[in-house]
């Protein structure tokens, strides 16, 4: 039973997910987003867990990545299509009348909401790459699906809680979120080395960067709230760009 452990943990990430898409279908997202965010926290704690009792198998490896696919993958997605949506015609999309003939038409601007589904099949695709890489165990090649989730579920939370007219005019502008969402699926799947939290010792010398990362961004978070998440996530970028980790 101990060794289930892992694997309850990642059945509640992908529980969380599911609740976040219904929430993002229906065009709640900041629901969606807290549980995208409960999702992410469980799947942090099911590899803590499997290293701790010494439970990783295999079962436990393609479950994870089955449930990432969801929280952190059409989630994500549908919350981008959601933002499209709301860009361009100043509502979310209703799923439920889309095709009937009130709810469509035929017009170029009516199939862009469609372009943020992309981000669902880059995070799929990186999840695959990453189970078959050997590469990447000390550091990353490309941005980790749980970063970009939360780089992409930021803006909701930064259009309801801290919202201007000058943010609401450039993240709800369809060609920023057009370009916004072209970036998410390359930062996913290009081939640049990003450095990962594990802490071999817990030195300041070996692990600067990583303890200096931190306190920044809980500094940033405190000053900027919500506006800091994406702040992070490309400062994140930044210094593995000069800070090369070895894959």
């Amino acid at each position: 039973m101990v060794k289930q452990i892992p694997n309850i943990i990642t059945s509640l990430n992908l529980l969380c997910g599911c609740v976040a898409l219904i929430f993002a279908v229906s065009g709640d997202l900041v629901s969606a987003t807290i549980f995208a965010f409960l999702g992410i926290i469980f799947d942090f704690f099911d590899g803590l867990a499997a290293g701790l009792l010494n439970a990783q198998s295999d079962v436990g490896l393609e479950l994870d990545s089955l449930a990432d696919v969801v929280t952190s993958g059409v989630v994500p997605g549908v919350v981008m299509l959601q933002l499209l949506s709301e860009a361009t015609t100043g509502h979310t999309l209703d799923i439920a009348n889309i095709f009937s003939d009130s709810g469509w038409n035929t017009s170029f601007m009516s199939y862009l909401p469609f372009l943020g589904l992309l981000i669902a099949v880059a995070s799929a695709y990186r999840l695959a790459k990453f189970n078959v890489d050997t590469r990447q165990t000390n550091s990353f090649l490309g941005l980790p699906t749980p970063a970009n989730t939360l780089l992409i579920l930021s803006l909701p939370l930064i259009l309801a809680f801290q919202q201007t007219e000058t943010l609401e005019g450039i993240l709800l502008n369809p060609w920023f979120l057009s370009i916004f969402t072209v970036l998410s699926c390359v930062l996913l799947n290009v081939e640049i080395p990003l450095f990962a939290f594990k802490f071999k010792t817990w030195d300041f010398k070996s692990n600067a960067v990583r303890y200096i990362f931190l306190v920044t961004s809980i500094l940033l978070l405190v000053l900027l709230k919500f506006i800091a998440i994406p702040v992070i996530i490309f400062l994140y970028i930044l210094i593995s760009l000069f800070w090369r980790p070895k894959c």
